[in-house]
């Protein structure tokens, strides 16, 4: 069954991601403890965006960039919120889906960027693209743990 494998938020652009057992997803602000909840993440826009509330990356494509690069890359490295397993989230782009209790609208896919390169290996960008997740607009409020099964609507 596809699941959320990893629950990961940072305070600040600068702190490094934590693992969360589980996270308090709010519509129209992200998820709790996250630096986009606050606004104070490196893209942040003002006012909010949908497609900055969360973000979502398959930890496949995540460790197989990692075995073909050779780099000891991980999804903490990627900074996203939820690591899947099982999800195909390129085909979420425009369709509703559930992570557990919390209804979710994939928006666009999240490419590999500059910063993303600069915090962690300039191959990224090369190696990432239409393979660095989803960024995702939140439905409903909710709690969202590790282990919870994602479905397409």
């Amino acid at each position: 069954m596809p699941t959320v494998t990893q629950i990961l938020t940072a305070e600040s652009p600068a702190a490094p991601m934590g693992v969360r057992a589980e996270v308090r997803a709010v519509p129209g602000r992200g998820l709790e403890g996250d630096r986009y909840f606050s606004g104070t993440g490196t893209f942040s826009p003002s006012p909010q965006r949908p497609d900055f509330e969360v973000t979502l990356i398959e930890g496949e494509r995540v460790e197989a960039f990692a075995r073909e690069s050779g780099l000891p890359f991980t999804a903490l490295q990627a900074r996203r919120n939820l690591v899947t397993e099982g999800v195909d989230l390129n085909a979420l782009v425009g369709r509703v889906f559930t992570v557990g209790e919390v209804r979710i609208r994939g928006i666009r896919l999240c490419e590999p960027c500059s910063y993303l390169a600069r915090t962690s290996f300039p191959e990224t960008l090369a190696g990432l693209v239409h393979k660095g997740g989803l960024r995702a607009q939140i439905l409903s409020e909710g709690v969202i743990r590790a282990g919870d099964p994602v479905r397409e609507e």
